[in-house]
Order: C-alpha cells, then structure tokens, then sequence
C-alpha cells in the first residue's frame, strides 16, 4: 500500500515539493551560515519525494543552536514551504482519491516549519496510523513510578 501511495504521490505533489525543497536548499547554502540549513532543506526535499512509510520525529539531543536554527529557517524558507503544503493539500484534499495525499501533505507541516531537531526514521505503521513513542531507558515510567 505503501509503494501505490507513494507512486501516487510522486506524481500529484512530490517532484514539484521536492524541487522546491531543493532549490531553497540551494538558495541557503550560498552562505557558509546557512549551509546547516541548507542540508536540512535537502534532508526534507528527499522525505517529500517518497514520504509513506517514514515519519519525522523529534531528537532528544537537539537545544538551543536548533531552536536559533528553526527561527532563521521559518524567516527564510520555513513559510513558503509551509504554504506549498497547505495549498497541495488543500487541492488534493478536493478529489477523493487524494484525501490520503491531502492529509500527508499537512502532516508535513510541522517539520516545514522547524525541520532543525527533527529526524526522518522509516516506519512500519499504516498510514494514519497514531504513534505512541516509548519512554526513553531511564525515565519514571519505565520504572513503574
């Protein structure tokens, strides 16, 4: 399912999401200050190439250079993306075959807008499916507090 979703979506929205992706990519690693931001612009393009089957979470490890980071990247390049999102997914949404696509598109949203302390991991849960991620080694809840 996940393969026929992602076909789907590679012709609907991703080639033109991922172009710009890299493209702003390109754009920001003009400058040696925003080549991190660049690289995350790249990291997400591929994510918005073939995105069932992976999902973004949060890094544990990401602080204060990421949160700086994700404030110059939402000036920069943050919005248009975001708005690229919301108005494929508003398309899609308008044709019942691409409510899926739709929805996947504004799931994207979020790491649009703060892509920095964000990881891209593959997964095995269906599409829409809720994720519930364990508690880390060492946190109260898996010490039956």
């Amino acid at each position: 399912m996940k393969v026929i979703l992602n076909l789907i979506w590679l012709v609907l929205c991703g080639l033109w999401m991922c172009f710009a992706y890299l493209v702003a990519g390109l754009i920001l690693c003009i400058t040696i200050i925003g080549i991190p931001l660049g690289l995350a612009a790249f990291r997400i393009g591929l994510f918005a190439l073939w995105p069932f089957g992976r999902k973004a979470v949060e890094r544990s490890d990401a602080g204060a250079p990421s949160l700086i980071g994700n404030v110059v990247w939402l000036i920069l390049a943050g919005w248009w993306l975001t708005i690229g999102h919301i108005i494929t997914g508003v398309l899609l949404c308008l044709t019942i075959i691409g409510i899926p696509l739709g929805l996947a598109n504004f799931k994207m949203i979020p790491i649009s807008l703060m892509p920095l302390g964000r990881e891209i991991v593959p997964t095995d849960e269906p599409f829409g499916a809720a994720s519930v991620r364990p508690a880390p080694a060492g946190h109260p809840q898996n010490q039956g507090w």
